[in-house]
């Protein structure tokens, strides 16, 4: 079944999803975009020009276009704390929802969006880009086959240069909390993804260097433990005196049993154990890595993960980032900040239950 589909958000990010990421899916005839809305209009062209939208179809206020186009589906590409606002329309005029990270800008008006969404019949999902980009897909998919054996623990790494104002957007500049809220939404979900188990406690320590032109902290270790034992640290930091592992060039480790498994800048590369040259001084022995080539496919992403959304309306398994699993990535970074501001660690299922207790909907 092809998808009528509304694309709320053209610009900025939402340009992305007219000429990268929708347009794969519209010619695999899964999804056809038959309106479009964003508050500025010049931003309209990019759904005329790249996706063939009527520019009658193109609107500056969301109701307006729900009520004059018949559409199943809404994509979602504005700020997060303008979510529900979308939501509650798609809602209401019975249409299921797929949306940019995170679900919404707190944990609470996330649990409210699932809600309201389960409560309507329909289906969300949520496009965690990262999880399901290759390099990380290739990692997760090397560490389920089984050749590496049981997973210990997890090393994941996000440091750059980026200490000057301006440098990571001048917003996010005067930002609190700017990067566990901005920076680590997709590490550590994808930390926990390759956990394969639920956070159990998350503890975080974060600051800001006296050269980081920035009013919230943007250095961050943060120790993870999951349900299942499996153990995660991540660093990450936007004031270092150089980029280690920028967007999308991520630092990632897994210590199994047979292996070691890295990911740096793209490259992936195994280690296998050897109990011959057992050690405790020097260094390794890069002689004995073996690259693994990333694996192939016609889409990453969120063109892949809208071509799953689709699946699933079609009566496929849910999506991984379906609203209410996605809740555990919001609860993360949720947790990472409260543990930030009272240096304790932080029950992170805890947390999650007891803002599903208090959320009501009329």
């Amino acid at each position: 079944m092809t998808h009528r589909v509304i694309q709320v958000g053209t610009g900025g990010q939402g340009a992305a999803w007219c000429s990268e990421f929708l347009p794969p899916n519209v010619e695999d005839g899964l999804i056809d975009v038959v309106a479009a809305v964003d508050i500025d209009e010049d931003k309209h062209r990019n759904a005329v020009e790249q996706l063939g939208v009527d520019p009658a179809n193109c609107f500056t206020d969301v109701e307006t276009a729900f009520e004059s186009v018949e559409a199943d589906v809404c994509t979602v590409v504005v700020p997060p704390w303008l979510h529900e606002d979308v939501v509650d329309v798609a809602v209401d005029h019975g249409v299921h929802v797929l949306s940019e990270k995170p679900v919404a800008d707190t944990l609470e008006a996330s649990v409210r969006i699932a809600e309201k969404v389960e409560r309507a019949g329909l289906k969300m999902g949520v496009t965690m880009s990262h999880r399901f980009d290759r390099d990380k897909t290739s990692f997760r998919r090397r560490l389920r086959s089984g050749e590496t054996g049981p997973l210990d623990y997890l090393v994941g790494r996000f440091t750059c240069n980026a200490r000057s104002y301006g440098a990571w957007g001048a917003f996010r500049h005067e930002m609190e909390d700017v990067l566990l809220i901005e920076g680590a939404v997709h590490q550590l979900d994808y930390l926990a993804d390759m956990a394969g188990s639920r956070c159990e406690t998350l503890y975080a320590d974060t600051w800001r260097p006296e050269w980081a032109e920035y009013e919230g902290d943007v250095q961050a270790l943060v120790q993870l433990r999951f349900e299942n034992g499996v153990r995660a640290t991540w660093e990450g930091a936007k004031a270092n005196a150089t980029t280690l592992n920028g967007w999308g060039s991520d630092y990632l480790r897994a210590e199994c049993r047979d292996e070691t498994l890295v990911l740096d800048d793209r490259e992936l590369t195994r280690y296998p154990y050897d109990e011959d040259p057992e050690r405790v001084v020097g260094g390794r022995d890069e002689s004995g890595g073996e690259s693994l080539a990333l694996d192939e496919q016609p889409k990453w992403a969120n063109a892949w993960l809208v071509e799953q959304f689709a699946a699933w309306l079609d009566g496929g398994e849910p999506i991984a980032t379906n609203v209410w699993d996605n809740l555990q990535s919001v609860a993360l970074v949720e947790a990472a900040v409260q543990s930030s501001r009272t240096g304790d660690p932080v029950r992170v299922q805890e947390l999650l239950d007891e803002t599903k207790e208090t959320v009501t909907l009329s």
